[in-house]
């Protein structure tokens, strides 16, 4: 719905995740606003997105998401620029704080699609109402009025800001003109490439993030942490940390050990000369080959294929995986008696808000969580490990800190997509898949437990008496291979508990479950002596999925003569609403160092709001699959991962990255769907199916050198 409020300002409600209404329909509401000034305001509780036109002529929307590099500031800016006429440059899209209710959730590639309407309504109303106060000003009918730029313009050249207009906005309820939003013949901004209206502040380092963050007392702190998973210190000698130059405090907290200091040196210096003994964590004696095997052990069996049909069959291991964003965890906490202050990158603010308050003793309504940009996530930050333990450390010791997990703090310590082990089978006669059988399984993400971080996770499994490894059926397979005509498809899934901390990573299941099955799709094609596009083109059922692939065999020249050691591999997704096809080119001529050298991607996600910022998802998805196809994973050693930085755990450098990459936005008028998790799986099966097909492999344990 789209409200009209009555207060001292103009004032206009979308409510996210409801069908928006005309506000020539909807009865006035009243609201508590921010401040009693003469600005026109399009919004109004908690639940709803909320605009605002102030005096400065600027337009200012308080988003319920977080920006992590995906680019969605920009995009719901170009959204209300679009409807209200507005210089995109007078538009503002600051983060709004964790509120009551509603929805705040960033994730799930849902934030575009979820915000199109609203954002959209509100824009429109606050046009409207604009366009009849300069009418009423003006004495002039309104339809003859028209908007560009920020301003209302009359047909004899007199024009007025919105920002002049929003005290005489502010009491209009039913505009002159129509508030619903431009069809998308009239689009002028959105679906036009347009560059990142952060994007000067990024390169020149006016963009904040947490750890830029100068909250008043706030001292650096970083943690101690176990050599193993679970880990916890039994005994804690600090006299010389403590008597070093600069620290202020050493506290024990759940996972570990806090140093805060009057700088971040002092403080890694401090923690240094840390004295502690550690209990070692459930799975001291677990390692990479057990865990594999148990996870081999764990997959239901695929039962009998039909009768008269050959089989082509895979068994795929992947490996556990570190998020790794460029922007280390990082949170400002200001605990008293009576109430906090939290300030620190999520993407679920709300539940933060509320695990936080859990944490400290305090009620919900007393804890405030300011959301932050962050440099990067991947998923990361959906969980909130770091602002908890900021928020117990600043309450033990008594004053605001500035806590910053270090790159291997997160990576040995954080949270990581779960290993898995997937048995696939398609079964073909007369020159068909006649039956795909699909069967995995995952270590379980079933450890929140009763702790407070990723250290508490495990330490709660083992205060309840939980069995630290134990397969449980998980229940059918929903598997992605119904995007062919593959006859009976089928799959099933079982998880194997362990005491590890795992999170959401881009694209969860399906960078796992679409790899290994287009890994399969290019052997069953191998198998019936078929090229591996063609097969896909006769037994693809959605005509959008075939029009991204046709764009990239085209775009990407598919079977072109390549030199030995060098090959073409593709692979196709569908979710989100959306769906992709990657065309890689591999130079494999060394298989222990191979080379991705072309990727081109096509895309079809209805309204590409910013072209230019899907073309960098899909980008990014690229390095995605490149780095966790070839070299990028994480070994368990003894209950200890052994990476911890990016000098070990191999993601894709500028030397790794494709020499040519192309983008290819199918045009589309329908609303928007998902994209920022919707390339990685194809990326991954596509340089899987190329390294296959340049080695003459069948990549079965991924990454490939791991």
């Amino acid at each position: 719905m789209v409200y009209s409020l009555a207060a001292s300002t103009l004032t206009v409600a979308a409510q996210l995740g409801c069908d928006a209404a005309t506000a020539e329909d909807v009865e006035p509401t009243v609201a508590t606003m921010r401040r009693p000034s003469d600005v026109l305001v399009t919004g109004a509780d908690e639940e709803m997105l909320v605009l605002e036109v102030t005096e400065a002529n600027k337009v200012v929307v308080r988003l319920p998401r977080v920006e992590v590099g995906q680019g969605v500031t920009t995009a719901v800016a170009m959204m209300i620029a679009e409807e209200l006429d507005a210089r995109l440059v007078d538009v503002d899209i600051p983060l709004a704080d964790a509120r009551a209710k509603g929805n705040q959730f960033t994730g799930g590639s849902s934030s575009v699609s979820s915000l199109y309407g609203p954002a959209r309504e509100l824009a429109a109303l606050a046009r409207a109402k604009l366009v009849t106060a300069a009418a009423r000003r003006w004495n002039l009918p309104a339809r003859s009025l028209r908007t560009r730029n920020t301003r209302v313009i009359a047909p004899d050249g007199r024009s007025a800001t919105f920002g002049s207009l929003t005290a005489s906005a502010a009491p209009i309820r039913r505009p002159a003109v129509s508030s619903r939003p431009k069809p998308a013949s009239r689009h002028q901004v959105i679906g036009k490439p347009t560059t990142r209206i952060d994007a000067l502040d990024i390169v020149t380092g006016k963009a904040e993030y947490a750890g830029d963050l100068a909250v008043a007392g706030a001292k650096p702190t970083v943690m101690a942490r176990p050599p193993t998973l679970g880990g916890k210190p039994v005994t804690v000698d600090s006299r010389v940390a403590r008597a070093m130059p600069g620290v202020h405090a050493v506290v024990k907290v759940a996972g570990g050990v806090a140093v805060v200091a009057e700088t971040f040196h002092h403080a890694f210096k401090a923690r240094e000369a840390l004295r502690i003994s550690w209990a070692s964590g459930l799975l001291a004696s677990l390692s990479d080959a057990e865990i594999r095997r148990r996870l081999r052990a764990a997959v239901p069996r695929l039962g009998n294929p039909p009768r008269g049909s050959a089989q082509t069959e895979g068994e795929f291991e992947f490996a556990f995986v570190s998020h790794a964003p460029m922007e280390v965890l990082t949170a400002v906490a200001d605990v008293r008696a009576d109430r906090a202050e939290i300030w620190f990158s999520s993407q679920t603010p709300m539940g933060a808000q509320e695990s936080i308050a859990s944490a400290v003793g305090l009620p919900k309504s007393k804890v405030k969580v300011h959301v932050i940009r962050g440099g990067g996530s991947f998923g990361r930050r959906l969980n909130h490990d770091a602002a908890i333990e900021a928020a117990l450390i600043s309450k033990a010791a008594r004053r605001p800190v500035k806590l910053m997990w270090s790159r291997a703090d997160d990576i040995r310590h954080g949270r990581m997509r779960p290993a898995s082990h997937h048995r696939i089978r398609a079964s073909h006669a007369r020159g068909r898949v006649v039956a795909f059988t699909h069967a995995m399984a995952s270590v379980s993400e079933s450890y929140e437990g009763q702790g407070l971080s990723a250290q508490g996770a495990v330490q709660g499994a083992a205060r309840n008496g939980v069995t630290p490894t134990v397969a449980r059926a998980s229940g059918p397979l929903p598997s992605d291979s119904g995007l062919y005509n593959f006859g009976r498809v089928s799959g099933n899934s079982r998880s194997v508990e362990l005491a590890i901390p795992l999170g959401a990573w881009r694209s969860v299941d399906s960078g796992t479950m679409r790899t290994a099955e287009e890994i399969v799709v290019d052997e069953v094609a191998r198998s019936l002596g078929k090229d591996p596009v063609a097969f896909r083109r006769t037994t693809l059922r959605n005509k959008a999925v075939k029009a991204v692939l046709d764009k990239v065999a085209d775009a990407g020249d598919w079977g072109r003569t390549l030199p030995a050691g060098q090959a073409q591999g593709v692979a196709v997704h569908e979710e989100y609403g959306s769906c992709v096809a990657c065309l890689v080119e591999i130079d494999a001529t060394d298989p222990k160092s191979p080379r991705v050298t072309k990727v081109v991607m096509a895309a079809d996600v209805g309204t590409a709001v910013n072209p230019r910022g899907l073309e960098a998802q899909l980008m990014g998805t690229a390095i995605d699959g490149v780095s966790t196809v070839l070299q990028a994973g994480l070994h368990i050693d003894r209950g200890a991962v052994r990476e911890g930085s990016y000098a070990d755990f191999h993601y894709a450098r500028q030397r790794h990255a494709p020499l040519r990459f192309e983008a290819h936005i199918m045009p589309s008028r329908r609303e928007p769907g998902g994209a920022g998790e919707l390339g990685v799986p194809a990326a991954a099966g596509a340089v899987a199916n190329a390294y296959a097909r340049a080695t003459g492999s069948k990549p079965r344990r991924i990454p490939l050198n791991f």
